[in-house]
């Protein structure tokens, strides 16, 4: 076989093989992203020294959380339905009676020195990711009643994502809330599932193209 021979035929296999991977791809079905929502005005800038993924235990303290513990766990994928590894979760939410350690906020309601309120994690090898927390409450805000939610600054390969994550348990409170309204079509991917009692399941998908 000559060299010009040789040259064709791997031009030749490589145009088919990238032809291959270009049909499975358009082939394949792209999952919907998670939708982009507001950072909110409780970012908690100041934060306490312990970040872990048990937001309700902080070490010191003899008391756990006030409020109903949960689980929530998940994925972090990209539109191809891939596990993204490594993507760094921050997460921040109200107490068990609807206030934020921020000094913006001016809620009546107290602050629980025993609830940590923030968690910055990183998703396995498996794109999975897993926290120990209360259920926030909901509260009033300047644009009206907040359904309890979550918020998460997702950070993957390519893109990085500020959204909200529901309560699929609160669909009463949801359809009142203005910024889950606004979500429209694509709410209901910003709702976690209930499955046993105080455990919520929620996968991120991200823009992210594939590994």
């Amino acid at each position: 076989m000559t060299d010009t021979q040789f040259s064709r035929r791997a031009f030749g296999g490589s145009v088919l093989a990238l032809a291959a991977i270009t049909a499975s791809r358009a082939g394949a079905a792209e999952l919907d992203p998670t939708p982009f929502q507001t950072i909110g005005p409780f970012y908690p800038v100041q934060r306490l020294a312990e970040e872990d993924a048990d937001l309700t235990w902080i070490k010191g303290h003899k008391k756990r959380a006030e409020g109903h513990v949960i689980q929530v766990t998940g994925r972090v994928l990209d539109r191809f339905g891939h596990p993204v590894s490594g993507a760094r979760l921050e997460i921040w939410q109200c107490n068990s009676l609807g206030r934020y350690a921020h000094p913006n906020d001016s809620a009546a309601n107290p602050l629980d020195p025993d609830f940590q309120g923030f968690a910055s994690i990183r998703t396995g090898a498996r794109g999975e990711w897993r926290i120990t927390t209360i259920k926030p409450a909901a509260y009033d805000s300047p644009i009206g009643r907040r359904t309890p939610h979550i918020h998460f600054d997702v950070r993957g390969r390519h893109q990085r994502l500020i959204t909200q994550m529901y309560f699929s348990d609160d669909d009463a409170s949801n359809s009142k809330d203005a910024l889950y309204r606004d979500l429209g079509g694509s709410a209901e991917r910003a709702v976690a599932g209930l499955g046993a009692p105080g455990h919520y399941g929620w996968d991120i998908v991200l823009m992210d193209a594939g590994r």
